[in-house]
């Protein structure tokens, strides 16, 4: 199973659930981090949401980062 992060800051919601919807069929652990500013867009259940600062700090977000296999930024 691939670790799948998703960083959200702009507004592609379309292009980025097409993307998400897969990787979560495809049975790939998907999450999305929203950092400041970004929208709040509807996920498919099963996908990991946190928001930075307030889920997650930027350390915690670098973590992630590191222990993720793939890191797409929206």
């Amino acid at each position: 199973m691939t670790r799948v992060l998703h960083l959200l800051k702009g507004d592609d919601a379309e292009l980025m659930l097409t993307v998400i919807t897969r990787q979560h069929a495809a049975g790939d652990d998907v999450t999305v981090v929203r950092l400041p500013g970004a929208p709040t867009i509807g996920l498919p259940a099963g996908v990991k949401v946190q928001r930075v600062p307030d889920d997650l700090t930027y350390e915690g977000l670098l973590q992630r980062i590191f222990e993720s296999d793939q890191v797409i930024t929206w």
